[in-house]
């Protein structure tokens, strides 16, 4: 049997050059990690013993005893992360190792790669959906369904596929050591994405598998979940910036962790965005700790935040 209604024929997408697309964000307004840290560690020390100021010291300090102790560090991104510059300090966590497992929503994926590619990202969506052509750039749309496809057939999950494909690609691209997917997969630091179908730019154009796709994803949620387990005792999970999908998966992943491998308490979890959300409120730093361990919200811009728990970060650990 076959459906009973009429279906949009992807096939008769025409998709565009990226050349011709405008962006908004280029690698050259990424933050910078200097090779000199600077003296964060005072300042953060002088701010008042008070509400956010205390939680910031004690996410930094958690961030610190989890790395130190050797449990799991967790940092979930949002794709507002990458467009505001902040993947450079990242990508430093991650050759440091103070990340053992990151997670992505679909557009925190598209971002990555695409900077990874061009060097730009972040198209100016009104302008585009004037006209039909929002989101139909070809080599991205392509490109991560080649990616895709290919560690599909080779029983990878999505965020192994696309860092492959980019730290791999002969001829290489041109700006792979500033894409984290590349990064994680240099550096055997496990990158899991999330796709929500129908919610990202790629999934218009006619070369997106569904089915490729969706079982890839699915391969990194159980991923995930694997990682969680080591949570227990003194990890560490941020959400950075992802204000539904994220939160939504993670809550999923912790009960699959905690059904198979109990106990799975005792952590810290943090959400850092511009707003307080309901998702995050209840998911990441409400529920999961319930049973042992600690919430905290950090609410702020992310291009400052993000800077000032790495270089704080930074500090703590290198003293």
């Amino acid at each position: 049997m076959t459906s009973r209604y009429p279906a949009a024929d992807l096939a008769a997408v025409t998709p565009l050059p990226f050349s011709q697309r405008r962006n908004k964000v280029s690698i050259a307004q990424f933050g910078e990690v200097l090779e000199r840290s600077p003296a964060v560690e005072p300042l953060i020390g002088a701010l008042p013993d008070i509400l956010a100021a205390a939680d910031l010291r004690a996410v930094v300090e958690a961030w610190a005893e989890a790395v130190r102790g050797g449990r799991a560090v967790v940092v979930m991104c949002g794709g507002h992360v990458v467009k505001t510059g902040c993947s450079p300090f990242l990508a430093d966590a991650l050759d440091r190792g103070w990340i053992s497992h990151l997670a992505f929503n679909g557009a925190t994926a598209i971002h990555d790669f695409e900077i990874a590619c061009f060097g730009e990202t972040s198209e100016d969506v009104a302008e585009n959906l004037a006209d039909g052509s929002f989101g139909l750039a070809d080599e991205t749309g392509a490109w991560m369904a080649e990616a895709v496809g290919r560690g599909h057939a080779e029983e990878l999950g999505c965020g192994e596929a696309l860092g492959r494909w980019l730290a791999e690609r002969d001829p290489p691209v041109p700006h792979a050591r500033e894409s984290l997917l590349a990064r994680a997969w240099s550096r055997r630091v496990p990158v899991s994405v999330h796709v929500a179908i129908g919610a990202e730019i790629t999934h218009q154009h006619p070369r997106f598998d569904g089915a490729a796709s969706g079982a890839a994803s699915h391969r990194d949620f159980r991923i995930l979940a694997a990682s969680l387990r080591e949570l227990h005792g003194g990890g560490l999970v941020a959400n950075l910036g992802s204000a539904v999908v994220l939160p939504e998966v993670f809550v999923k992943a912790l009960n699959v962790a905690r059904h198979l491998w109990p106990p799975l308490k005792d952590f810290t979890a943090v959400n850092v965005d511009m707003t307080r959300h309901y998702r995050p409120e209840m998911n990441v730093v409400g529920r999961p700790v319930l049973a042992g361990g600690r919430g905290y919200h950090l609410t702020g811009h992310h291009e400052i935040l993000i800077p000032i728990l790495y270089y704080a970060l930074r500090a703590r650990l290198d003293r």
